[in-house]
């Protein structure tokens, strides 16, 4: 799995598919190409303070390593946007959650031109 980092991979991305959750939202996107999974993770000033914030984003980055590779559609990117909940939520729960996201994003989501 890669990381997306620019901005115009952001934007892409979030024109295509959503699954909304109490701590985060899943944003999908499926690619032309064959390249690997992409994904990426943001989350805004409003949240909090930057401490919060890097704590969000570090939540998320290790929920999409325990994701299981099966669930995750290929020649896809992924934006996870984080929520204030997310400092709160159980991290088993946020899995689960995360798993429901990934099942509820069309697993065809429109592609890239």
């Amino acid at each position: 799995m890669d990381r997306l980092r620019q901005r115009a991979d952001f934007i892409a991305v979030a024109s295509g598919a959503r699954a909304n959750k109490p701590a985060f939202v899943v944003q999908a996107r499926r690619r032309d190409d064959d390249g690997p999974v992409r994904v990426g993770f943001t989350v805004t000033k409003k949240i909090g303070t930057a401490t919060e914030r890097n704590r969000i984003r570090r939540r998320l980055r290790e929920l999409v390593k325990q994701v299981d590779s099966a669930v995750i559609e290929p020649s896809s990117d992924y934006v996870l946007v984080g929520r204030r909940a997310a400092l709160e939520r159980g991290f088993s729960v946020m899995l689960d959650d995360l798993h429901s996201a990934f099942d509820r994003v069309p697993r065809r989501s429109p592609t890239s031109k």
